[in-house]
């Protein structure tokens, strides 16, 4: 029994050495032109909430910490960026229409005032990317503002 035991956790740890040789791509293509930080005025406070709730997942920038290179939690981590920049990616900002821009700025508000984004996994790890409820209030004031600003310059084109 106990042969069998080591021989069972010989395996598995050989299986996790062999993992660490297949990490998924970084998400870590710099700042371009096309970002929101670029193409938008965007107060201070309100860069700092989007770079600590936001652009990890939302950007082509990601912050990685020393667990994300940890196989199968990167491979996790990848999956959670690739999903979280097919539904916004705020480095394609400037590619964006003004009304996929309004429509984004709706739905940044509503899911910070249901608390559903951040991801809770992502704030277990990462305790100052939840927002309270005054920042969720200067966010939502912020998307308010610049979507109004968008349709004014809809309008007037």
């Amino acid at each position: 029994m106990r042969r069998i035991l080591r021989f069972i956790i010989i395996i598995l740890l050989l299986a996790f050495i062999v993992i660490q040789f297949f990490q998924p791509e970084k998400n870590n293509e710099g700042v371009s032109s096309n970002h929101i930080f670029n193409q938008v005025e965007v107060p201070e406070n309100i860069q700092t909430l989007l770079t600590t709730s936001c652009l990890d997942c939302h950007s082509n920038q990601t912050g990685y910490w020393w667990y994300n290179h940890i196989a199968p939690v990167s491979w996790m981590v990848a999956d959670h960026i690739s999903e979280g920049k097919s539904e916004l990616n705020f480095s394609e900002w400037g590619t964006m229409d003004i009304f996929e821009k309004i429509t984004i700025l709706e739905e940044i508000c509503q899911e910070a005032e249901r608390k559903s984004m951040p991801l809770k996994s992502y704030r277990a790890i990462h305790p100052k990317a939840k927002l309270n409820d005054e920042q969720i209030s200067e966010l939502c004031d912020w998307t308010t503002k610049l979507a109004e600003e968008l349709l004014a310059d809809a309008a007037g084109d």
